[in-house]
């Protein structure tokens, strides 16, 4: 990738759709067929989508974005976001834009290891069972990377074993064996499906106990990934200080209380699923494995942490980050495909790190508006354009009538048809 390239894009939301895709274009080197894709003349079929899922009888379409602005560990990106609701890309390059000032974000991640459970009962002896996995681990590992496959040639494979014992359930004792695996670039939930499937029948002979579930964990926390940036006061405008003291006030708010943490944290997932969805990948893993994190310790909190240091605002995020971009829609999907071109990540962890950056990047922008100006009133806005757009308006009068209702002060439905009927009768439709 040339890393000379700016994803510094000004007025780039002043653009028309298809002067930004020319943009996009040039930037990611895409072909005529990568274009059609993106602009909705070819993407997913029907033929497709009938491979994908059961019953297909359609494709759902979700807008496709791009968020400008970002560098990450020194480098710029263009960040395809797939998302519906309004002012989640503006909001997410906004802040990136600030955030470059400070050199932008850094990012690391861990490896790509993903956690298979296998559900042990009926055992003769709890304590027994556990010693005789353990005298079998190398076993038990070399028979996990046999069915690893492919994933296991490229680099992955079997990291570690280990056991979790639950002495007192509704149901008596259980005893559970976690399989640590590597999955490199794969999201890995096929693969780690078929090791616990693989594993089972040893797990019984060793132990003389009964395989029940044998299935993948979706918390994730051996795979995560961390992001963390800071803003000078100065960028925060005159009163930078105050605007960086309320975010960190605000930010304090979703540590304590479960109730905002959970608008908080959605926040940070309209940033982060935008991504995922849009290279493909399982956002309702992602997602569980988020949360699930949240109450690592007992109480659902905060996604992200934000302080004031040496006159900078900084702020951190660290999640479970369960990516791929080989397999499964990721592969699949015609315009995936095309999104991993524009991002060019070279890696599952690469992804990963990408898209905490914008969740970090979203939960920025949504507390500094709630800590400043409120949160509707650039939401408002765009909001207004959709109800314009349902009403009916034409290209020609959306923003006439996204003006007139925001004036009045009344973004609603029955105002915007109401506005659109009056233009039509002026204009003799």
């Amino acid at each position: 990738m040339n890393n000379s390239r700016t994803s510094r894009l000004s007025g780039f939301y002043k653009h028309t759709p298809q002067e930004r895709l020319l943009q996009v274009q040039a930037w990611a080197n895409l072909n005529e067929q990568d274009v059609s894709a993106l602009s909705a003349l070819t993407g997913l079929t029907l033929d497709q989508a009938n491979n994908m899922v059961e019953n297909a009888v359609g494709v759902f379409g979700i807008p496709l974005g791009i968020a400008t602005n970002f560098r990450i560990n020194g480098r710029d990106y263009l960040i395809p976001m797939a998302v519906e609701e309004p002012s989640v890309i503006a909001a997410a390059s906004n802040s990136a834009k600030l955030f470059r000032e400070g050199l932008g974000f850094t990012a690391c991640s861990d490896d790509p290891i993903m956690i298979g459970q296998i559900q042990l009962l009926d055992l003769p002896d709890l304590s027994v069972s556990i010693q005789q996995i353990e005298a079998h681990k190398t076993q038990l590992l070399a028979l996990a990377n046999e069915a690893g496959g492919s994933i296991t040639r490229r680099g992955g494979g079997a990291r570690d074993l280990e056991v979790r014992p639950f002495e007192d359930t509704s149901i008596g004792k259980m005893l559970i064996v976690h399989i640590l695996f590597d999955t490199r670039d794969a999201m890995g939930a096929n693969a780690i499906n078929t090791i616990a499937e693989s594993l089972s029948p040893e797990l019984e002979r060793i132990t003389g106990g009964r395989a029940h579930l044998r299935i993948l964990s979706n918390l994730t926390d051996e795979r995560k990934a961390y992001a963390t940036g800071s803003v000078a006061f100065s960028e925060l405008g005159d009163d930078g200080e105050q605007v960086a003291k309320g975010i960190v006030e605000a930010a304090v708010f979703a540590e304590v209380d479960p109730y905002r943490a959970a608008t908080h944290n959605k926040g940070v997932m309209n940033g982060i699923d935008a991504v995922v969805m849009a290279t493909g990948n399982d956002w309702r893993a992602v997602e569980a494995g988020a949360h699930a994190y949240a109450c690592r310790h007992g109480r659902y909190t905060s996604f992200t942490k934000w302080w004031i240091e040496d006159e900078r605002l900084h702020g951190s995020i660290e999640l479970p980050m369960s990516l791929g971009i080989v397999g499964g829609a990721t592969r699949v999907h015609p315009t995936a495909q095309v999104v991993l071109k524009i991002l060019q990540v070279e890696s599952a962890t690469q992804l990963a790190e990408i898209a905490v950056v914008v969740g970090l990047a979203q939960n920025f922008a949504a507390i500094r508006a709630l800590a400043t100006t409120g949160i509707q009133a650039g939401h408002m806005r765009l909001h207004a354009k959709q109800l314009a757009v349902a009403a009916g308006a034409t290209t020609v009068q959306v923003e006439h009538v996204v003006r007139q209702m925001i004036d009045e002060k009344q973004i609603r439905l029955e105002r915007a048809i109401e506005i659109v009927t009056q233009l039509n009768q002026q204009e003799g439709r």
